[in-house]
């Protein structure tokens, strides 16, 4: 899967100031479309660390309708109260209202990748997750939610880069420190899980799209197209009027 992803890709930023503003309006007409229509959606960020997830979900989320929707960030594991419980309770209680947005900042696919690079999982483990990932999307899925899964892609060498990068400021320090499971030193182990991962819950109504994360601009724009694509063909499904297209006046940062 991966190795059909041209990391090389870049958006010329002449060619990003001028499609940003028209998407990121669209996306909020569409939000708010899905409001008036109670349809409710799940967005899922998955990627390497140093990806790229979280400045994409807050420019993502930058012209957006704030009520509606949440931004979940999933941390490796649960918490106390919840190690007597199923392994995704948490992620049930974290499901939109109609109308409204999960935005997952990693997702219940992280516990799986985590212990399978640790070596922590064994086989049976492994492949019973796998099955509970694909109930959870296809039950979701049934009852008309909207699945969009990204997973931002990055080489080895540009993870180590902003790694780097991280480790020079003090105000990004913490990141490296945060994501050692995922340091480029395990890149082969994580590329090899991810992979077996995303083949096996690649499914008809949430299939995944492997962003290349190389370039910020195109992140973006290929994200929010992805979106704009998806709820307008929910709302045509469901035999709702897309609304007209209209241009906004504002322009991109």
């Amino acid at each position: 899967m991966f190795e059909a992803v041209d990391l090389s890709r870049k958006l010329s930023k002449s060619d990003y100031k001028g499609l940003l503003p028209g998407l990121q309006f669209r996306l909020w007409e569409l939000q708010r479309a899905c409001w008036e229509s109670a349809i409710p959606s799940i967005w899922v960020f998955d990627g390497w660390d140093a990806s790229g997830k979280g400045p994409c979900i807050r420019k993502l989320t930058a012209r957006l309708e704030p009520r509606g929707f949440e931004l979940h960030h999933v941390t490796d594991a649960p918490r106390t109260h919840e190690l007597d419980l199923p392994w995704m309770w948490r992620f049930w209680l974290d499901l939109p209202r109609r109308g409204q947005i999960a935005i997952f900042d990693r997702s219940w696919n992280r516990r799986l990748l985590v212990q399978r690079v640790e070596g922590s999982i064994d086989e049976l483990i492994w492949r019973r997750g796998l099955r509970d990932i694909g109930d959870f999307e296809r039950m979701l899925a049934d009852d008309g939610y909207v699945i969009v899964k990204f997973f931002l892609h990055i080489s080895k060498e540009e993870q180590l880069k902003r790694y780097e990068k991280w480790k020079k400021d003090p105000a990004d320090s913490w990141k490296a420190l945060e994501g050692g499971w995922q340091k480029p030193t395990h890149y082969e182990d994580h590329l090899v899980a991810s992979e077996d991962l995303l083949q096996n819950t690649e499914l008809l109504n949430s299939p995944w799209n492997i962003v290349p994360a190389t370039d910020h601009r195109t992140v973006l724009v290929e994200v929010l197209e992805t979106l704009i694509d998806r709820l307008e063909s929910a709302l045509v499904e469901r035999g709702v009027e897309l609304p007209k297209q209209e241009t906004s006046e504002k322009d991109a940062d």
